[in-house]
């Protein structure tokens, strides 16, 4: 089966395209992503050694330009000028959607502020593949790596574990079991999955409950997204009414029936059902 260009060089307007690229699996790669990268006349990568597979695997000929951490502040004025002069200019990362903890940010912004045109073509991204096996909720915050020292990092998950959604963060595997006495001491009660080599020959996708944690006794190849579950908030705790839940039942008993307030406040707050009906009736009786 030949598959046809969806779209012809003409349509490729001048500027910054961010196109993501498999994790791993060189087959995760849009059609519309293998025209781009062929129609660049520059592309912006990571590690030339690792894009030069992608790229010698759909017979890319474009020239490729090595832009990291390290370099791509000093890149970016020249990119500037290439795209001012017309060029079509993709950024890719090593894997997955640029600019999400990868660089990329910082030219993105310099693309604004010359008034360039930014094209986004999307594509695999870690953190929703984690999170759509996790079988965790699909409300989520992606946090990306955690800081380097200890005290911002212990500072960082004890803030972070009064967040009731699904958290996912990427971890390497030389930090990891530094990470999981911190997530033993924020989040008990919750679970894990620990995703590794995403879509590649040994992936792996490690469930654990996060009271059950234990160090990884050999150090685990590939960097890791970790998906934490979220907080599950028991409403069968006996908790009693505060002065203020009794003013606003006080409101809503004449104009609501017992079970109407009893649904709504159950489905607003933590308060236990049990408390709000039984509160209703004292009121209902008293009259």
């Amino acid at each position: 089966m030949i598959i046809k260009p969806q779209f012809k060089l003409k349509e490729y307007e001048n500027g910054l395209y961010l196109v993501s690229t498999p994790l791993g699996n060189l087959k995760d790669i849009t059609l519309r992503a293998i025209e781009v990268l062929q129609q660049s006349h520059y592309v912006l990568c990571e590690d030339t050694r690792i894009s030069k597979n992608l790229l010698d695997k759909y017979q890319i000929k474009s020239k490729l330009i090595s832009n990291h951490k390290f370099n791509e502040k000093k890149n970016v004025e020249k990119i500037i000028e290439y795209l001012k002069s017309g060029k079509i200019i993709s950024l890719i990362s090593d894997a997955g959607t640029p600019s999400i903890s990868d660089p990329g940010s910082i030219l993105v912004n310099e693309c604004v502020d010359n008034g360039i045109k930014i094209f986004p073509i999307p594509g695999p991204s870690a953190v929703s593949t984690a999170v759509s096996i996790s079988g965790f909720s699909d409300k989520f915050l992606f946090y990306g790596f955690f800081p380097e020292k200890k005290h911002q990092l212990t500072k960082e998950l004890n803030r972070l574990s009064e967040f009731e959604n699904t958290l996912v963060f990427f971890v390497s595997p030389k930090k990891i079991n530094k990470i999981i006495p911190e997530l033993k001491k924020n989040f008990l009660g919750r679970k894990v999955v620990f995703c590794r080599e995403i879509t590649k020959i040994y992936e792996e996708f490690i469930r654990k409950k996060i009271d059950e944690l234990e160090i990884f006794e050999k150090e685990p190849k590939g960097e890791m997204t970790v998906v934490i579950s979220e907080k599950k908030i028991d409403k069968k705790i006996s908790q009693k009414l505060s002065e203020s839940d009794m003013n606003i039942i006080k409101k809503m008993v004449n104009k609501l029936s017992t079970k109407e307030i009893t649904d709504i406040l159950n489905q607003t707050t933590n308060l236990p059902k049990k408390e709000i009906y039984n509160y209703c009736l004292k009121l209902k009786n008293e009259k």
